[in-house]
């Protein structure tokens, strides 16, 4: 009786305990609907804290069903159609209970399982159909398959009519090879993939059984992907499990997380196994990515740092509410404080290097610098905004996207379409309107430089794939020849998009690099596995009518540029915020897949929104980025957050571009740079052609301009650029150069101090510190020559000191990169 009591009074403890922490339950999902006898879906049952899901407690809980001549329930939570109605199931932990509703309907209609649905997705879960398998553009062992199973009706040929049929033995499956040889009662290259007698070993040999039904036109397909929970706040050491349920087109749900693929977009973070248990192995946040059935979605799993986060620095006061928002919401959510504001200094150098890839003057600095007005910021990112610099700056990223370069356009056809470019940045030419005046361009391409798109990309594959990667931050190549792996695209998608490009044409004109670029009222691409053309759709958008003789690329550019395109916005803000903030919300910039999905979703969102409401504005974006606080953080970390290199707690130091730096070698220095064939006084960042000769540029990883990806530009410091700045002629030979900065400061008389003023104002755009003055002078006063030597001498000696000098600071970190 005693043990008795001890045990009610333990577990009444216990509950209270739990009780007290201030959690609540809830079960996911919320709401159910079972179709048919077979239907299944397994609850979670989360602890809740202010509203987030806080850690899964399943395994502790007790599951009731309210009608089991409905809907049973398991010890491990899954419920099990039994019969058609309504059931409450209700989880208990101590006195806490939770509650979910299940609605069975169609448990008295015949069940067979599905080819499509059910047998493809148990062998793409099991690896049977992967590209180091069955998948392989050869096969293996003498079966070959689609890759994860793309093309189901090819799939159900080879394992129903090949081999003599043996692969399947519908009077007798367990004889069959497809259950044989990956349950390993057979030997199997693969080894074991299947365990006999499971869930899936049911699911093949009862479709067996049935005598194999073949894939059907009229099989509900994928929609969507819901996944439970969507996000959660765990400890280090918590486990979370994962549910999956996709939404089929004749309305219908299914729980597939047994079958789904699961990744973690970071290790150190969370781990997940092949069945969605994910483990938090450290403090961060990490998206748990499922595949299902070419059909992609996420979870969000976070551990926040431990301690609390302090109050926001004082002392910056950012214009776009938005943005600083929504990353102090992320950065409390993980418990990262955020440095305090940069200094003036540190803004001015940073705004301009980023807004317009030069080096604010001396004068300039100076001005900056002794201004009090509380809104000189706002107003000196205005100026920025407006200096020609800053349109020289963004037509050649543009360029960069968009690949100029003399190997794929002969000189006037180049310089039309840097001009078309240039103007366009001037003007401040709205993204959609650029895009679409891109996209459907025809005529000349001397008097219309868009055209010279097409003449660069002749191809409808190559316009496809430089289509989607230059407007739309994603690549369609794995589509070309299979159903993408990493996304939801299909090589149908992959094809009806190619062919809305298959009537552009070209005609040589009469000028010398002059093409026409017009469109015919014929010709389609086909589709390989038809041999026939689909009818030309852009991606998820509508289909067009094969015998449409109006442009489809009109149909292409509507849809790209529509309001409610969902990639089209945030590709180009992703590329904006990028350039300011070094990271882009999705990283690498022109990868927006859904298998790597941004590291503030709802800031990317918030951003493409307000950039579609302003009219597709790149310049009021700019502002808004560049006039954040996020923006305008300190790069110097305070405490954890010098572990964050994602969520903008600090600016993110990074290397200049190599153009920027060669430029502001030549500013700094009073020396230009000669490129061959170019006027001279031509910047770097002018350049209309990535071909024009320059050791420096390539050591320090410049494009080449030979695919749209943002991978080619190199900005990792490398050996051969240290050694060229040690070493070579770019740096050394500008100092050296007469009638430079050096030869000013000379000729003017400068005193040392004089000298370390205007190097520091015109390289760092800052004073030196009393320390950095106090060695430097040090140093220059042991170095001086002595009185008595001749004045030729004095001054030659004088000058091979500044030349050091100067030296020292141009291959300083602080000086090579933006902080």
């Amino acid at each position: 009786m005693r043990n008795g009591l001890l045990l009610l009074w333990f577990l009444t403890i216990a509950s209270v305990t739990w009780a007290d922490t201030g959690s609540s339950l809830t079960v996911l999902p919320a709401q159910t609907t079972l179709a048919g006898s077979k239907a299944t879906q397994r609850l979670l049952v989360e602890a809740q804290r202010d509203q987030e899901n806080a850690g899964d407690l399943s395994a502790k809980a007790v599951f009731v069903s309210s009608n089991p001549k409905v809907a049973t329930v398991g010890t491990d939570g899954v419920v099990r159609a039994v019969g058609d109605g309504s059931a409450t199931i209700t989880a208990k932990i101590g006195r806490q209970r939770a509650k979910a509703s299940v609605r069975v309907v169609g448990t008295h209609a015949p069940f067979a399982w599905s080819f499509r649905n059910h047998v493809l997705p148990v062998l793409t879960k099991a690896g049977c159909n992967s590209g180091a398998c069955h998948g392989a553009a050869a096969g293996k062992g003498g079966l070959k398959l689609t890759l994860r199973g793309y093309d189901p009706d090819a799939d159900f040929n080879v394992l129903t009519r090949q081999a003599n049929a043996r692969r399947v033995v519908p009077g007798d499956p367990d004889h069959s090879l497809l259950l044989l040889k990956p349950t390993m009662t057979y030997p199997h290259g693969g080894g074991r993939r299947i365990v006999p007698n499971s869930p899936d070993y049911a699911v093949l040999a009862t479709w067996i059984q049935v005598g194999t039904p073949r894939p059907r036109p009229e099989d509900p397909r994928p929609q969507g992907l819901e996944v439970f929970p969507d996000l959660s706040s765990l400890q280090v050491g918590d486990a979370q499990q994962i549910l999956v349920r996709v939404r089929y087109s004749d309305g219908h749900s299914e729980d597939v997380t047994r079958w789904v693929k699961f990744g973690t977009s970071d290790n150190s973070v969370a781990t997940v196994d092949d069945f969605g248990k994910v483990k938090m192995m450290g403090h961060g946040e990490a998206a748990i990515t499922v595949w299902f059935s070419s059909k992609v979605a996420f979870a969000r799993v976070v551990s926040p740092y431990p301690g609390s986060v302090p109050p926001p620095p004082a002392g910056i006061q950012g214009e776009n509410g938005t943005i600083d928002r929504l990353v102090t919401k992320h950065l409390n959510r993980l418990h990262i404080p955020a440095s305090p504001g940069c200094t003036d200094s540190e803004f001015l150098r940073r705004a301009a290097l980023d807004t317009a890839g030069i080096l604010p003057t001396t004068a300039e600095t100076e001005a900056f610098l002794a201004d009090r007005a509380s809104d000189k910021r706002a107003k000196l990112v205005d100026k920025l905004l407006a200096r020609p610099e800053t349109t020289d700056y963004w037509t050649y990223k543009w360029s960069d996207l968009l690949l100029l370069n003399s190997r794929k356009l002969p000189a006037p056809a180049l310089n039309a379409f840097y001009d078309f470019i240039h103007k366009s940045v001037e003007t401040n030419k709205p993204w959609d309107k650029f895009t679409r005046e891109i996209l459907t361009a025809r005529g000349s391409t001397l008097d219309n430089g868009a055209a010279n798109y097409y003449v660069m990309h002749k191809d409808p594959i190559d316009l496809t794939e430089t289509t989607t990667q230059a407007f739309l931050g994603m690549s369609l190549m794995c589509a070309h020849c299979h159903n993408h792996p990493l996304e939801k695209w299909t090589q149908r998608d992959y094809f009806q998009m190619a062919n809305l490009f298959a009537r552009v044409r070209l005609k040589s004109g009469d000028r010398g690099g002059e093409v026409f670029v017009l469109t015919a009222n014929n010709g389609d691409i086909a589709f390989p596995r038809l041999r026939a053309p689909l009818p030309p759709r852009p991606l998820d958008g509508k289909e067009m009518a094969l015998d449409d003789p109006s442009d489809r690329r009109e149909t292409l550019a509507d849809w790209v540029t529509a309001p409610e395109n969902p990639y089209f916005a945030r590709a180009i803000v992703n590329r904006v915020w990028r350039n300011f903030m070094g990271r882009g919300l999705v990283e690498a910039e022109d990868d927006l897949r859904m298998t790597n999905p941004p590291s503030n979703s709802e800031l990317l969102d918030a951003l493409a929104a307000d950039f579609v409401k302003h009219g597709y504005d790149v310049r009021y974006l700019m502002r808004q980025i560049l006039l954040s606080d996020a923006y305008q953080r300190s790069a110097t970390p305070v405490g954890i957050n010098a572990q964050d290199s994602r969520y903008y707690s600090h600016y993110i130091v990074r290397r200049l571009p190599a153009e920027v730096i060669l430029d502001a070698v030549s500013q700094v220095t009073g020396i230009p740079t000669e490129f061959p064939d170019t006027p001279k006084g031509t910047r770097a960042l002018q350049l209309r052609d990535s071909q024009v000769a320059s050791y420096f540029l390539t050591a320090f990883g410049r494009p080449e301009r030979e695919k749209t990806c943002a991978c080619e530009r190199q900005q990792e410091p490398n050996v051969a650029q240290a050694l060229h700045l040690s070493n070579g002629d770019t740096v050394n030979g500008k100092l050296r150069s007469s009638g430079g900065m050096i030869d000013h400061l000379l000729t003017a008389n400068a005193t040392d101090a004089q000298v370390l003023d205007q190097l520091y104002l015109a390289a760092l755009c800052r004073p030196p510190t009393a320390t950095e003055r106090q060695k430097a002078l040090a140093i220059l006063a042991e170095a001086a020559p002595a009185a008595n030597v001749p004045a030729p001498e004095q001054r030659t000696a004088r000058r091979a000191i500044l030349e050091d000098l100067f030296w020292a600071v141009l291959t300083d970190r602080e000086f090579l990169f933006n902080h």
